[in-house]
């Protein structure tokens, strides 16, 4: 029952006008702020000073620590209503930052409590199927020849050698197998096809995924020059299930409810207003 309250907007606005009410009567201990009045340390301010402490320095306070805390927090809440009393939260663009700051903290807040059900989380994964779909994934080999070292011969280099490879109990060293290029492997474990371009283009990248599983093939030509190539490996990809994403779709779901829930609150908070904004020589067309 919990969790459907949780999901409802109706609740998230209760909840937000509630911490609204809370942090107006902490921003604004009186009503209208003046000089002078009582300021109460409860025991539940002083706790609170001695957890702080205790965590910062990992001990507890002595004596002396604390009423330093106590008297370092009184000394700010009195330097906090005269300043307000003087007005000088107003006009002061670091304070209006702040106070916007501290209020979308509390709709973040409200937003948080917000858990999905599979259903919502299914649905968001089919809606944003791009965002989460998954790249094949490639193991192959690769022998690579230098069309500047070999020239006029490098397209019959590639047939010899690759007759050479395809043959019958063919186990060559590949380390040795083609021209040397010390940029490159000879082997590359479950790669994406991105991976792969960002090493030898995306043209090399398209057409590998093209080639047959278990059988060396090409050339395939490349920035470099030409290769002979070897797929041990094709994994396909695809949207996957929301088991095997789920951290992740929760994630971008709670982002996504967050700034939903954080607009209708705005929206809500606007509409109370009667915005009126003059013309002047820079918004004139």
């Amino acid at each position: 029952m919990f969790r459907t309250l949780a999901r409802e907007p109706l609740v998230h606005f209760l909840l937000i006008g509630a911490a609204l009410f809370a942090l107006n009567a902490w921003l604004r201990p009186a009503s209208a702020p003046a000089a002078g009045g009582e300021i109460v340390v409860t025991e539940a301010r002083i706790r609170n000073l001695a957890r702080s402490f205790g965590r910062t320095w990992q001990r507890p306070p002595t004596r002396e620590e604390l009423d330093g805390l106590v008297e370092s927090y009184v000394r700010e809440e009195v330097m906090v209503r005269e300043a307000l009393a003087l007005g000088l939260d107003r006009d002061d663009a670091i304070i209006r930052r702040r106070l916007q700051q501290k209020v979308e903290f509390v709709s973040e807040e409200a937003a948080a409590l917000a858990k999905p059900s599979d259903g919502e989380l299914d649905a968001y994964l089919k809606a944003h199927a791009d965002v989460f779909r998954r790249e094949p994934r490639i193991t192959f080999a690769q022998v690579y020849l230098d069309p500047a070292r070999r020239k006029a011969t490098v397209e019959a280099d590639a047939k010899r050698l690759l007759a050479t490879l395809s043959s019958a109990g063919a186990t060559p060293d590949l380390s040795k197998a083609g021209d040397p290029l010390m940029l490159l492997e000879p082997r590359y474990e479950n790669s994406t096809p991105t991976e792969v371009a960002r090493l030898f283009g995306s043209d090399f990248a398209g057409a590998l995924t093209k080639q047959p599983v278990g059988k060396w093939a090409g050339p395939i030509r490349s920035g470099y020059g030409l290769h002979l190539v070897k797929v041990d490996a094709l994994v396909p990809g695809g949207a996957p299930a929301l088991a095997d994403v789920r951290p992740l779709v929760e994630r971008e779901w709670a982002n996504a409810k967050r700034q939903e829930l954080s607009k209708a609150f705005y929206d809500k908070l606007r509409a109370k207003y009667r915005v009126t904004v003059q013309a002047t020589e820079a918004r004139k067309p």
